[in-house]
C-alpha cells in the first residue's frame, strides 16, 4: 500500500461540488435563450441594465449636474433630454437592436447607453467570402 492515498468521504464531496459548480456555471453562461437584447445605461456613478422590450424612463445624474433622461420603449432607446449645450445625444434619435449604431453617448454629461444582443435569433452576425 505504499504510495496509494485512500479516498475519503470529504474528498468525494469536494469533487462532486466542483463538478456541480462547473456544470451550473456552464449552463448559466451558455444556456441563455436566443433573441435576448438588453440596454446598458452608464452614468458617472452607476450602471443600469434593462431588457430592451421593457418600458422605462431613467434619469441619469451626470457631471454637468443635470439629468440626462433616457427612455426605453417598444424596443427602442433614446435620450429624451440632456443638460448639455449641443444636444447631439437628443438629436440623434432612437436606436434599436437592428440599428447601424447601437450606442449613444452624451459626452459632456458623461452618460452612455448601449444595446447588447439582439431580439432577432435569425440575424446574421457575420459574412465571409
Amino acid at each position: 500500500m505504499k504510495g496509494k492515498l485512500p479516498v475519503k468521504i470529504p474528498d468525494i464531496v469536494i469533487i462532486l461540488l466542483a463538478i456541480a459548480l462547473t456544470l451550473f456555471s456552464s449552463f448559466a453562461v451558455y444556456a441563455r435563450k436566443n433573441g435576448f437584447a438588453q440596454v446598458l445605461i452608464q452614468g458617472p456613478e452607476r450602471i443600469w441594465v434593462f431588457p430592451l422590450d421593457s418600458e422605462e424612463t431613467v434619469r441619469v445624474r451626470g457631471v454637468l449636474g443635470g439629468d440626462t433622461v433616457v427612455r426605453i420603449s417598444e424596443g427602442r432607446v433614446w435620450a429624451e433630454s440632456s443638460p448639455c449645450g449641443n444636444q447631439l445625444c437628443v438629436n440623434m434619435g432612437s436606436i434599436s437592436a437592428s440599428s447601424r449604431w447601437a450606442w449613444v453617448a452624451c459626452l459632456p454629461n458623461n452618460v452612455l447607453f448601449i444595446i447588447e444582443g439582439s431580439n432577432d435569433s435569425e440575424q446574421i452576425d457575420s459574412v465571409t467570402r
